[in-house]
């Protein structure tokens, strides 16, 4: 399960998608969230579902991966789609004690689940197409306009992007741990939710030993390379907007707008 996680995952590649500027993926992934968030109806999420199977298409990442993402996913995507199913009050066509199942509930847990989906589908392309060092760059540009707030634009990308890039390790340093404690006679997935959670103690605790050792490591390795922040440093590859990327911003543009005149039409 652990493996499946795709996102701060990224494999390299030549496509549409692979080149465009790390700015233009960093705003498309904003747009479409709030293009997402927007829309109310079925013929916005349809839409949105169209445009991002163009997208992976476009990315050439292979459709079995991407899904490959969403498998972590569906405890959490079926206890959502339940919750809004008997929990939101309508038009009752189903009760069986307390549970009650309404029109507006079917309604509301379909297109809840549907977002999940779309949502992590399109953040999960971001890093699978943007290098960690490109997604730097990317989220520093970006914030280099608020620096006069005081904003620390270099220090926050940093931040982010080393994050993102410590998902994968993080989650392979865990599997190698529980395979060494399951070696030892540590049970993770038998017994009830309070011996489960007793079970995770011999997990967690070298897990956050070797994330913190992790740490400090990057730290001396950064330290030894003389870093002292983004004051002062240059870059071998500079960013530079082309016709494609100038495109795709008017494509956001354009997602935007549909999603504004779905939902005042809905």
């Amino acid at each position: 399960m652990l493996k499946d996680i795709t996102i701060g995952q990224y494999i390299p590649g030549d496509s549409l998608i692979h080149r465009l500027d790390p700015r233009t993926k960093i705003l498309g992934a904003i747009a479409f969230i709030l293009a997402l968030f927007i829309i109310s109806g079925p013929k916005g999420y349809l839409t949105l579902t169209i445009f991002s199977i163009i997208i992976i298409i476009l990315s050439r990442i292979p459709a079995t991966f991407v899904l490959r993402g969403l498998k972590p996913l569906y405890y959490i995507l079926a206890f959502t789609v339940i919750l809004n199913f008997f929990l939101t009050p309508g038009e009752e066509i189903w009760r069986w004690k307390f549970l009650r199942l309404t029109v507006e509930g079917l309604r509301q847990g379909v297109f809840m689940g549907w977002r999940l989906l779309l949502l992590v589908l399109t953040t999960s392309l971001l890093t699978l197409t943007s290098s960690p060092i490109a997604l730097t760059d990317g989220i520093e540009r970006l914030l280099n306009p608020f620096r006069f707030l005081g904003v620390p634009a270099h220090e926050l990308a940093m931040m982010m992007t080393i994050a993102l890039r410590f998902i994968p390790t993080l989650l392979e340093e865990t599997d190698k741990i529980m395979k060494a404690q399951m070696a030892r006679g540590a049970e993770f997935e038998s017994g009830n939710i309070i011996q489960r959670a007793k079970g995770m103690v011999p997990l967690l605790v070298p897990l956050f030993i070797s994330a913190f050792r992790r740490a400090d490591e990057l730290a001396m390795a950064m330290e030894a390379r003389c870093y002292r922040g983004g004051e002062g440093r240059t870059r071998m590859k500079q960013l530079e907007m082309k016709a494609r990327d100038y495109s795709s911003l008017v494509l956001m543009v354009l997602m935007i707008v549909f999603a504004i005149w779905e939902r005042l039409g809905a």
